[in-house]
């Protein structure tokens, strides 16, 4: 199990940028795809980001391609998502996930989770 603090979260206005980070507490984090994925109130989280264990390939949804940057930094145990062109459908707590295995979009497909940092886009 890895550990993992979501940083970066806060009030943005349309159209500006935020990066989150995710620390993660285990030497092993380059064994681990990490996922990004973001929640509203009542929802189930949406899938958002994922990276692979070297980084070498990155999954997006729809929604934020072209907008949102998934990046990783084995040597500093953290994960990244630069976000650019906020929206205020972009509001949402946001989640960094992990598992050894990739499970693609698939929430129940990552073990582990953050506690969620708050992004929110004010129009």
């Amino acid at each position: 199990q890895v550990q993992l603090v979501e940083s970066g979260g806060g009030l943005v206005q349309v159209g500006g940028s935020l990066r989150l980070s995710c620390a993660a507490s285990k030497r092993t984090f380059s064994s681990y795809i990490m996922g990004w994925f973001r929640q509203t109130p009542g929802n189930e989280p949406e899938f958002v980001a994922a990276i692979t264990w070297s980084g070498g390939a990155t999954y997006y949804a729809d929604s934020v391609k072209g907008r949102f940057t998934i990046s990783r930094d084995n040597a500093k145990n953290t994960v990244y998502l630069q976000m650019n062109s906020l929206r205020p459908e972009d509001t949402a707590v946001y989640y960094c996930a992990g598992d050894r295995s990739y499970s693609g979009g698939l929430a129940t497909g990552y073990a582990d989770w953050g506690q969620g940092t708050q992004v929110t886009v004010s129009s």
